[in-house]
């Protein structure tokens, strides 16, 4: 089960060096999070493992990383300037702004708020009584189309220059660079393009740690197909990711899959799914999978000219616009699942609790952990020259720490994941230790709190991966 309350986790994260509020000392800026010294490293981990996983670990895949500003007729083209809107109203008496649609999801369901035009969403709200969550009134505004993407300028002066938008999404950059790819790898249907990448979206309601931010990073592929061959695809995407989500830890109780309605659908998409995870505060979407069809290419094709057609390298005369399905990740929203998953606080015999991080070892900030019994300047040194060697020998992360007692540093290893500790000790020096054993460490587990007595060769061994 996921932390029992999402405060756990907040302090955690900035306790320990996971997650700071972004521009803190001036007072901060809403929703706006620093991945801190250990939380770069979890979320590098998240995504070298979904790299690995979805593109250099199969043949039907490559990747790109495509410009965050793109020429604004990219989102003419793909419907984002008309389309990427929601429905925002005020509240008369205090002022505050709200998105009329999640209101209204919250008294109805989801398919009949999605359909609502924007002049039914202030009478729908009146005529349910949904009163403003702020001060309670039922005093709502008319509902205003707010586009979702930032718009900003171009150009050396002020006010002179062209708009542009920061890219809400970065399915795009992979698909009007479709033909450089065609062109240049040569690739064969089925194949798929791979991208992380920052996406903007001004979100009206932003919240729930990084759940939902303004600024946020995608892991996505768009994958190409022979049309009629979409559905096998979309069904072995599906497959693939929940498997993928399981492999590293998630719990599958905490996992659920949710089929869109056809009224739910967004304008490019004829069947969509999302995994969703249970959060502290309910079932939220973590992944979603898209049918888009072969809107994306034919869109782009009307709108520039160029043709985004595929030709059959075993036949010239088969030329053909290909389908895509859609398999986009949030790699916030995934690191956070991969936090709370790690959560755990565990009473021991001595009745005491303890709070540990029990990350998949794939996904550890901290792969192991070097700590001198004391500060002695022998025991320091010795554990220094043990540092080099596995950091010489080894790709690993390797933490080391010599301030407070050896318990209390075991106790902080726990709290940031690390799965191994290797503790120096004066066996290690030959100094009152049984015969043979000088050289040897002690090793402790994260997870059973067992420890073991190894020589400093066999180490290394043990140690990669």
């Amino acid at each position: 089960m996921p932390a029992t309350s999402l405060d756990q986790l907040v302090s955690l994260s900035k306790r320990r060096g996971f997650i700071f509020p972004g521009s803190e000392i001036y007072g901060g800026l809403a929703n706006t999070w620093d991945y801190g010294p250990l939380g770069v490293e979890l979320k590098n981990r998240v995504k070298k493992e979904w790299w690995q996983t979805f593109v250099h670990k199969r043949q039907d895949m490559v990747g790109l990383d495509a410009a965050i500003l793109m020429n604004p007729k990219v989102w003419e083209a793909s419907g984002h300037v008309s389309n990427f809107n929601d429905p925002l109203v005020d509240c008369k008496n205090c002022k505050e702004r709200f998105r009329g649609d999640k209101l209204l999801e919250e008294k109805l369901d989801v398919e009949a708020a999605a359909v609502l035009k924007i002049d039914q969403v202030q009478p729908m709200l009146v005529a349910e009584k949904i009163p403003c969550p702020g001060c309670g009134k039922i005093a709502w505004t008319e509902a205003k189309k707010f586009n979702l993407m930032f718009k900003t300028q171009q150009g050396v002066i002020e006010g002179e220059g062209s708009d542009i938008y920061l890219r809400p999404e970065t399915a795009q950059g992979i698909f009007v660079n479709f033909k450089n790819v065609i062109n240049t790898i040569r690739p064969r249907l089925p194949f798929g393009v791979g991208q992380i990448g920052k996406a903007f979206r001004n979100e009206i309601t932003p919240g729930n740690f990084t759940f939902r931010t303004r600024e946020f990073e995608q892991m996505e592929i768009e994958y190409f197909v022979e049309p009629g061959e979409d559905k096998q695809a979309f069904e072995d995407w599906k497959q693939t990711v929940w498997d993928w989500y399981l492999s590293l830890g998630i719990t599958k109780a905490n996992l659920r899959i949710r089929e869109h309605d056809k009224k739910e659908l967004s304008h490019y998409s004829s069947r969509t799914v999302d995994i969703e995870y249970r959060f502290p505060w309910g079932w939220g979407e973590l992944f979603g999978l898209a049918n888009r069809g072969d809107f994306d290419l034919s869109q782009h094709e009307k709108a520039s000219g160029e043709d985004m057609k595929y030709t059959d390298p075993d036949d010239a005369t088969k030329k053909f616009t290909p389908h895509v399905v859609e398999p986009s990740f949030g790699c916030d929203r995934t690191v956070l699942t991969f936090l709370l998953e790690a959560y755990t606080e565990e009473k021991l015999e001595n009745g005491e609790t303890r709070t540990l991080m029990k990350f998949d070892p794939r996904l550890a900030p901290i792969d192991v952990a070097i700590l001198p019994l004391s500060k002695k300047e022998h025991l320091v040194a010795k554990a220094q020259e043990l540092y080099k060697k596995v950091v010489q020998g080894t790709d690993l992360v390797v933490d080391f720490d010599v301030t407070g007692s050896i318990g209390k540093r075991y106790r902080r290893q726990d709290e940031i994941g690390t799965p191994k500790c290797i503790t120096v000790d004066f066996g290690t020096l030959g100094e009152d230790a049984k015969q043979g054993e000088k050289d040897t460490i002690t090793i402790r587990d994260r997870d059973s709190l067992k420890q073991e007595r190894l020589h400093i060769e066999e180490l290394i061994n043990s140690l990669v991966r």
